[in-house]
């Protein structure tokens, strides 16, 4: 949370950090600026000390939005300097000097945000030649403001359900627009007769989010037979619509400039082969088993030790004994969720992953099976969230059932 920013840069040795670059895909500025609708900045912030927002001129009124401390960027004069050096990396470097100076800044700095790799490269290399009072930092892996982000404070926590809520929305629609098409031999087809395909059911999920102001800048899943046996495919656009196929629905939409949810729901029409009814149960009591390991101090990575373990118990291949399996079960069994969807806490069942549960965590819970040859995958997917006593909530309002009668 916002409130451990202090202690975790204590333990890291940080006198001060940056987040800079770009709003959009740069979860960590739009965290500190509190969803402020700017398009850029710069947040700087020294141990024991209120984040200072450096902002354009032309944002100065959505800036104030922020709550912080605000310094205009005119201030500093950057066009002049990059006429007088001629050379965008020099007066890049010139304007943080200002900065600093301007802001008291010196010893441990360490550097966070969005920006391409090599720019990136190039602009601390610089720096840190040019500002002997200032060593840089940085951090490769639990990085300080992924895990400030991982623990929510109860506000953070009510956006994600009012996410949750219209995401859900959005799901029942889906199902009742499904429901009112007619069945021509095994095929739902449309009033004029042809098919209803993926593409149409996608078109129609993108119109109930826009009516709820949701975004999906990653877009979504939903996918049928044997792309449905794929975890991450999306779904062929021309597939058509037919009963008694599993139909795998992962949605993961935003407010603007905000939190995340994600759910996944697997469903046939009509009916489910006897194969795909035993998996189904597989995969809603691994579920189970999972969230019932879920409290403060175990280790992230034990639920993915669990759902191995529950699945090969089954009879299913699983990553745990062959990751390159392409049936069975073979992802992780969640991730974090929050400004990003994923983030921590991580889910690696690898020992350099000591991660524990800690009140204020939000993350999925997702096990599935799948076997894109027989046509099938299943997952379920419930987002979890342990409060500031311990207690653990499931945030996803939304029955699970696989057959959807036609």
């Amino acid at each position: 949370m916002k409130r451990d920013l202090d202690a975790l840069m204590e333990a890291r040795g940080l006198d001060a950090f940056v987040v800079s670059g770009r709003t959009y895909g740069n979860p960590s500025l739009v965290y500190l600026l509190n969803g402020a609708a700017v398009t850029q900045g710069i947040v700087v912030k020294k141990r024991g000390e209120v984040p200072v927002f450096i902002h354009s001129p032309i944002e100065r009124d959505e800036a104030a939005a922020s709550g912080l401390p605000l310094v205009n960027m005119a201030r500093y004069r950057f066009t002049e300097i990059l006429r007088e050096t001629g050379d965008r990396l020099k007066a890049t470097v010139e304007l943080y000097r200002r900065i600093f100076a301007d802001l008291d800044v010196r010893g441990e700095v360490g550097f966070y945000g969005m920006a391409d790799q090599g720019q990136a490269y190039l602009f601390l290399s610089a720096l840190a030649e040019a500002l002997p009072e200032i060593r840089v930092r940085g951090e490769y892996d639990e990085a300080l403001l992924d895990v400030a982000r991982a623990t929510k404070d109860a506000d953070e926590v009510a956006r994600i359900r009012e996410v949750a809520r219209l995401t859900c929305e959005v799901v029942e629609e889906t199902l009742e627009f499904l429901r009112r098409h007619r069945v021509r031999g095994e095929t739902l087809v449309t009033d004029d007769g042809t098919p209803l395909t993926v593409g149409r059911v996608k078109d129609y999920v993108y119109q109930r989010m826009a009516r709820r102001r949701l975004e999906s800048p990653e877009g979504f899943i939903f996918a049928i037979g044997r792309d449905a046996g794929v975890p991450h495919s999306q779904g062929r656009p021309d597939d058509p619509i037919r009963l008694g196929q599993t139909i795998v629905y992962d949605i993961f939409p935003r407010r603007a400039g905000g939190y995340y949810f994600d759910l996944t729901r697997t469903f046939c029409l009509g009916y489910a082969p006897p194969e795909v009814e035993q998996v189904y149960r597989d995969v809603a009591d691994c579920l189970d088993a999972v969230m019932a390991e879920v409290r403060v101090g175990v280790e992230a990575r034990r639920l993915q030790q669990v759902a191995c373990a529950f699945f090969a118990e089954r009879g299913y291949p699983t990553i745990a004994e062959n990751p390159e399996t392409e049936v069975g079960f073979n992802h992780l069994i969640g991730h974090g969720l929050g400004l990003a969807i994923h983030e921590e806490p991580v889910f690696t069942d690898v020992p350099s992953n000591t991660r524990t549960f800690q009140p204020g965590h939000v993350f999925t819970v997702e096990p599935g099976l799948y076997d894109p040859e027989k046509g099938y995958g299943v997952r379920l997917e419930d987002v979890v969230w342990i409060d500031e006593e311990g207690q653990v909530h499931n945030l996803t309002p939304l029955p699970k059932e696989l057959v959807v009668e036609m």
